[in-house]
């Protein structure tokens, strides 16, 4: 299998530039694993990893990020899929969780990791649900703060790669992060 480093950097994960995020904050880079894991050399090389690497009963999601990956997850390693709906619907079925969790040890799975906000939601929403769920894989972590957040709250980041591992040789480092107006 292909180095998922490799994969990420080939499939344009790590692009290099001037970036307004989510939160404000500017970056010379972005990390979009969403675009990325539409090829399917990567999608797999994500699946394969953590089949063979975390145990779980089910793997989950939160929409829109982590479905394809819990989806990839799920037929690889046999095992069952839950999606986090993204925000509560107003009509229908109104479960935040699409899947069976209840008593079953779950694993979530993100694309991106920077604060850990989304993660812990996404956690407190499966232990809402009655969900054994106390561990985040991530493909990426921008190494900013969800790796302290998620374990003051009792959950273990897994990240695939850092975003440290990505930068190597870019000629750039991690610490070009600036907050909005700096």
């Amino acid at each position: 299998m292909a180095d998922l480093r490799a994969l990420l950097i080939r499939h344009r994960a790590i692009e290099f530039g001037e970036f307004t995020l989510a939160s404000g904050a500017k970056s010379s880079y972005y990390i979009d694993v969403k675009s990325a894991v539409t090829h399917p050399d990567l999608l797999s090389a994500v699946a394969v990893l953590v089949t063979q690497r975390y145990p779980f009963e089910v793997i989950a999601g939160v929409a829109v990020g982590g479905v394809p990956l819990a989806v990839a997850v799920s037929l690889e390693s046999k095992k069952p899929f839950a999606i986090i709906r993204s925000s509560e619907k107003g009509h229908g079925k109104k479960d935040p969780v699409i899947g069976t969790v209840r008593g079953k040890d779950v694993l979530l799975i993100e694309d991106v990791t920077t604060s850990g906000g989304s993660a812990l939601r996404g956690i407190d929403v499966l232990r809402a649900a009655g969900a054994r769920a106390d561990r985040v894989v991530t493909v990426v972590d921008r190494e900013q703060g969800a790796e302290k957040m998620l374990g003051d709250h009792g959950v273990s980041l897994i990240p695939l790669v850092r975003v440290s591992d990505l930068i190597k040789g870019q000629g750039i480092s991690g610490d070009h992060i600036q907050p909005e107006g700096q």
